[in-house]
Formats: structure tokens, sequence, C-alpha cells
């Protein structure tokens, strides 16, 4: 029976190593075959539906449109004639319609170039004597043009004024453009001997415009017209040609501005600035007489001697000398 026994439990042994064995070789395949798989990956026919690239969709906005061409239909200029000096410059601006037009290029020519020539920019130049038209065509459409009429007149000759030997300069009173002298050296010399007397009372001065040649005036008064108006730039600048900084002789002082009025710096060149040959030129409360509204900072050398005169007066150099300061137009 014991025998028996032990032989049955031996039976049971082998068929269990059998059964493991083989349960092995089944894991081995599963593995190798996962294995496999990483060098077969089937894709589903879902995959490869995704993978492919689609056409390109465009929406009705999105879809490229050819470029219409918009021809030129009319030309406007913002001013239509101009008389001028020899030597005098102006460009009318010109408008291209419509706005959205495709070429908007400019072809320029003069009728007479001894009048009057101009540039491809539409700068026209007063050379000569005379009338003569200036044409501006559209370059899409040169049967499109507008017309712009120059009258050129001979410069006018400006003599210097003087008044007991005081070159007067306002208003009524010009300056020839082409006068450019620089900053007098007898006016700087006694500015620099009045700056030192100042800082010797405490006050702290500078020059913040001098000598101011023709062509400077002309660019500095047409940018205050363009901001403020005729009207407004002329009761706080000269035209070109009829300023006193042009003759080197004024001096606008620390601040040329309403800050200036009332400072100790300011009191002090309305009490001192005399007894180093200088006025203040455009006192307040004057305005209708020198032209200028009141520019404390404005001092004008005329000698000690004559500002001495002057300011013992109480008058401003046009009340002394009975002279006006009014444009002519």
């Amino acid at each position: 029976m014991k025998k028996l026994f032990c032989f049955t439990a031996a039976l049971f042994i082998v068929f269990s190593l059998a059964a493991c064995k083989t349960s092995e070789k089944e894991d081995n395949g599963s593995y190798s075959l996962k294995t496999s798989s990483t060098d077969f990956n089937p894709v589903s026919s879902e995959t490869v539906e995704d993978s492919i690239p689609s056409e390109p969709e465009y929406t009705e906005s999105e879809e490229p449109q050819e470029k219409v061409y918009v021809g030129v239909e009319e030309i406007k200029l913002s001013a239509y004639e101009k008389t001028l000096n020899i030597g005098e410059r102006f460009m009318p601006i010109v408008t291209m319609l419509p706005e959205n037009a495709s070429n908007k290029a400019e072809i320029w020519e003069s009728d007479n170039t001894a009048v009057a020539t101009v540039n491809k920019y539409g700068n026209i130049t007063a050379i000569g004597e005379g009338n003569c038209t200036v044409t501006v065509k559209s370059a899409d459409k040169p049967e499109l043009s507008a017309v712009f009429k120059v009258t050129v007149n001979a410069p006018v000759k400006v003599e210097l004024t003087y008044f007991d030997g005081i070159l007067i300069v306002n208003k009524s009173y010009p300056l020839p453009s082409d006068y450019n002298p620089g900053v007098n050296s007898e006016a700087k010399a006694a500015l620099n001997e009045m700056f030192s007397a100042a800082a010797g009372d405490g006050c702290s001065m500078r020059v913040v415009s001098g000598f101011r040649s023709y062509t400077v005036q002309k660019n500095l008064y047409n940018n205050y017209v363009k901001r403020d108006g005729v009207s407004a730039a002329d009761r706080y600048s000269a035209r070109p040609g009829f300023s006193e900084h042009q003759t080197g002789l004024a001096f606008d002082i620390n601040d040329a501005n309403s800050s200036f009025e009332g400072t100790k710096e300011a009191i002090w060149l309305a009490e001192n600035a005399y007894k180093y040959g200088f006025i203040l030129r455009y006192p307040d409360g004057k305005e209708h007489i020198t032209g200028y509204k009141y520019e404390p900072w404005h001092y004008r050398y005329i000698g000690v001697e004559n500002a001495a005169k002057i300011f013992s007066s109480g008058l401003t150099l046009e009340e002394y000398f009975g002279i006006t300061s009014v444009y002519a137009e």
C-alpha cells in the first residue's frame, strides 16, 4: 500500500513539471509575438485615412483674388496760381483721385523755363520776370492734367532805414533778404558786460536766440503760421525780412516765453539794461504801436547814449521817432 502511494505521488510530480514547461513555452511564445509585433505594426484603415493629407480647403474670403487696377480719374491742386519774386520757390500740393488709384506718379513741366522751372516733385522756382504755366500730368493717364499759373516779379530793392544812426526794423521797415551781418561785435561785447554785472547781483543770464538769417526767420515764421495761423503768428513772430534778429543787434534772454515774466532776471533787465545800451523792445501794453505782444525777454542794442534817451522818455522806438509798425499787406 505504501509503495502504491509513493508511485502515485511520483506520477503527480511528473505531470506537474510537464504542465509548467508547457505554460512556460506558451508564455515565451506570447512574449515573442509581442516583440515581433514592433517590427510589424499593422495600421487600421481608420488610422491610414487620417494620416493622408487632405486637399486644402478655402473659405470664400480666403480664396486668392486677382488685384484690380484702379486708374486715375482726376487731379486737384491746393492752389492754381502764385506770384513769386525772382529766386523764390513754391510747391502746390497735388491730389490724385480716387484715393485708391494704383499709380499716382506725377509728370511736371513748365512752358517757359526762362520764367519758372519745376522739378519732378513739383517744386517751382522763379527764374525771371514774366508769366508762364506749369502743368502736372498723371503718369497713369497723361491726358489728365492740372495747370498752375505763375507770375514772376523782380524783387523789390530794399534799403536800410536809419533814424539818428539807429537801424530801424519793424513791420513797416524791412531788411534786404541778403542782409546777413551775423552777430554785431559791439552789441556782443556790451551784452557780455551786462551779463557780468547781472551775475554780480545774483542773476543768471544767457542768450537763447540771437542773430537769425533771412532764411532761418522764414522757416521759423512759416512753421508758426502752419501751427497757429497768420493772424496769431504775426503777433509774436516777424515775417522774413522784418525781424530785428536779422540785424545781429537783438537778443532773446533766458526764456523766450511768458515764464520769464516777473523773474528776478526780467526785473533786473527792465531796470538796468539801458546802462549797457539795450532797450526793452516790445513793452507791455504797446502791441498796437510796436506790432508785437509783450516780450520781456527781447532786448535790442542801440548804444548807451540812445538807450538812456529812450529809457528816460518812457516811449517805444516807434513812439520816440513817430514811425509806424504795420505790414503793407
